[in-house]
């Protein structure tokens, strides 16, 4: 089954209220989907590459609920003293238990709720030793995302991405996602994010070339990953 060019739609729970029945739903389905991806080892293993000195100061665009931040938190060894995980999203919806557990594994969460556009433009946002999005840059359409990818590679020396990988096989898998109890709003979105996933080299194509060095490629069964590190 061919996995066709690229697709970007609208989806379901991007345009539902935080607080809907269907939503709170998908965002507890979306997390057993995020660990069935393993999505969150994917991105420390691309953390644990990067250069020697210390990741302290960390920002994940697009965390949502923050639970991929204390996934991938579990997963790295302890953070240097005073290490902050910055959780940028457009919905305030990072729970006061998810702060507490990152604090417990040395994280201090900083929560702010913007456009990730108007964020990454502003001055006053600082840089950071790491940005990591998960399942977020399939959102965007080539134009924006390109936009998007040049703002991060100015706050940043490194950058690690997981998205879908856009695939035959992944589509089949995002079709089964009934099986195992998503409800009608995760399964109709697992479909689109997987036609608007990425394959190839098509992130790196939106990267700014000088300075770096890029990894990208399928991770996994149904994951694509991308990595930037300043040179």
């Amino acid at each position: 089954m061919a996995a066709g060019a690229r697709r970007v739609e609208p989806e379901w729970l991007d345009e539902l209220p935080s607080d809907d029945p269907r939503a709170v739903h998908s965002r507890r389905d979306l997390r057993r989907v995020n660990a069935l991806m393993d999505n969150a080892g994917i991105v420390a293993a691309g953390m644990r590459e990067s250069p020697a000195r210390a990741v302290t100061h960390v920002a994940e665009i697009g965390a949502g609920d923050g639970v991929f931040a204390l996934r991938l938190a579990k997963a790295l060894a302890g953070p240097p003293a005073g290490a902050t995980f910055t959780l940028l999203d457009r919905q305030a919806i990072v729970t006061r238990e998810t702060r507490e557990a990152l604090a417990a594994r040395g994280w201090e969460a900083r929560v702010v709720q913007a456009d990730v556009f108007a964020w990454l433009r502003e001055p006053s946002t600082p840089d950071f030793d790491a940005i990591v999005a998960n399942l977020f840059l399939h959102h965007f359409a080539p134009r924006a995302l390109g936009e998007l990818l040049a703002l991060v590679s100015r706050k940043t020396r490194c950058f690690i991405a997981c998205e879908p990988h856009r695939s035959g096989f992944a589509l089949m898998g995002s079709r089964l996602l009934g099986l195992v109890g998503c409800n009608d709003v995760t399964r109709h979105d697992a479909v689109v994010s997987v036609r608007a996933g990425f394959r190839d080299r098509e992130l790196g194509a939106h990267w700014p070339r000088e300075g770096w060095t890029l990894d990208e490629g399928a991770r996994g069964l149904f994951s694509h990953g991308f990595v930037a590190r300043r040179t």
